[in-house]
This record gives C-alpha cells, sequence and structure tokens, in this order.
C-alpha cells in the first residue's frame, strides 16, 4: 500500500547544527505514529520541514504521490497537510468560530478580484466555511463556545480549538505536536479520542508527544528522533525498552 505521506531523504542544517540528517518517514492513511525523542531532537523542525515553514536543504514530501517539497506553506495545506502548534497561537482578538473559518483549505474570499468579481461564490463558500467549522467544533466538543474568543477558554480547551482549526483542512495528513502538553482530567481523554477518531477517517497522523503512555496507548508505532536524525522505529514498548534509547530520551539510566 502507497503511504498517504512520504518523506524522503529531509535534511537541514543551521550552520553547524544539523537539525535534519536525512529523515526518512512514511506514514499510511488511518495510520498514527508517535514522534519522540529528548528536546532538541529535531521532531518540531521536521513538522516545519513537512509544511513548508522552513525549506529543506535536502528530501522530498509527498502526498498521496504529490510532491510538494517545492511548493509554499498555503499549497502544501491545499495539498491536504494539516498541523497544530507546541503553542495554540489562537487569533487572541477573534471568535473561537472565526479562528476556525480562516483555516479552511479554499477560501476565494482571499482574493480581491474573486470579492470584487465574485461575491456571490465568495458568500457560498463562507456559508460553506461556516458549516464546516460549526462541525469541526463539535467533533471537539466546542460548538457552545463558538462565540467565545480564545482568553475564555481554557488552555486545554484552547488546545482542542487547534486541533479543530486543523480539521477544517479536511485533507490527508494531520501533523500534531504535542497536543497533550499542559492538559489533564477530561480534556486529556476528550483530546485523545478526538485524535483516535480523526484516524480512523482514513487521515495519516503524526504526533509529536513527551507523554510516552499516550504514545504507547494510541500509536501503532513510534520513530525515535536524536541530533535530527532516526535512530529507531517501532513499537513504543520495544524502544523504551532499549537502555541506550531511555539513556538518550530520560538523559540517564533507567
Amino acid at each position: 500500500m502507497n503511504p498517504v505521506l512520504r518523506v524522503s531523504g529531509m535534511s537541514k542544517r543551521f550552520g553547524g547544527i544539523v537539525a535534519a540528517d536525512n529523515v526518512t518517514l512514511d506514514v499510511a492513511g488511518g495510520e498514527l505514529v508517535g514522534l519522540i525523542g529528548p528536546n532538541g531532537a529535531g521532531k518540531t523542525t521536521l513538522f516545519n520541514l513537512i509544511t513548508g515553514v522552513l525549506r529543506a536543504d535536502a528530501g522530498t514530501v509527498a502526498v498521496n504521490g504529490q510532491r510538494a517539497e517545492h511548493l509554499p506553506v498555503h499549497d502544501r495545506a491545499a495539498l491536504g497537510i494539516a498541523r497544530t502548534w507546541q503553542h495554540t497561537r489562537l487569533f487572541a482578538s477573534l471568535s473561537i468560530l472565526d479562528n476556525l473559518i480562516i483555516g479552511a483549505r479554499d477560501y476565494p474570499g482571499e482574493h480581491l478580484t474573486n470579492i470584487a468579481f465574485k461575491p456571490g461564490r465568495v458568500q457560498r463558500a463562507e456559508s460553506r466555511s461556516r458549516d464546516t467549522a460549526i462541525r469541526a467544533l463539535e467533533l471537539v466538543g466546542l460548538d457552545h463556545r463558538a462565540d467565545a474568543i480564545p482568553g475564555e477558554l481554557s488552555y486545554g480547551q484552547q488546545k482542542l480549538v487547534g486541533i479543530a482549526r486543523a480539521i477544517m483542512n479536511e485533507g490527508h495528513v494531520l501533523l500534531l505536536d504535542e497536543p497533550l502538553a499542559g492538559v489533564s482530567g477530561h480534556l486529556f481523554d476528550k483530546i485523545k479520542a478526538v485524535i483516535a477518531a480523526q484516524a480512523a477517517t482514513g487521515k495519516a497522523i503524526v504526533i509529536v508527544e513527551h507523554n510516552v503512555s499516550f504514545v504507547r496507548e494510541l500509536c501503532s508505532r513510534a520513530v525515535f528522533m536524536f541530533n535530527g536524525a532516526v535512530i529507531a522505529e517501532g513499537a513504543v514498548e520495544k524502544l523504551m525498552a532499549d537502555p541506550r534509547l531511555t539513556e538518550l530520551y530520560f538523559g540517564a539510566p533507567v
């Protein structure tokens, strides 16, 4: 089976620092892959390279066979690559609903010519985007807070909004950067359930997460990064049973 997301030979240097070292990663539709490793291993850098926030020095990215490494961020999003951030990056002055609407995959109102000459098309797109945003908020259980602004929500709820905004892309690839960091209680369980439900729709999902128990429970396999390189992959139990990897991860033998 061809992977939905294929990353091959991805490399990036910042002067003498190797941030990504010939990284290769294939993720199938419906698969949840955990990206683990110590701080500074290159996990978020890899997300930035996949999405185009950073341009790679070498390597390729493909979604369903369509090459994307030459494309800018917005065109990669149009191919169906969506992500969240370690910090929620919500627009503080916009409502939760509007924060989602701007995450729509293809919105003609972004182009002044459409606003001037195709107002009907823009209005129909706005209506579709609003409906999609409401459905995304329903998926994360926050449709009743659509008119709130981010500051009125808890941190865990803001994390859910970030996931809902990525869902707005309606694409094939979902990259989640520490979705559970700083979250506990029922919202922790809610985020887990939302992620599992998204995998069930056939999305290829990669999760950067330091909560090893979460990765073990939810992910079919894990990829271990260190100093910008993938040094091991497999079941979390297998990786964490390797004394060499646990020492790299935790900084001391366990």
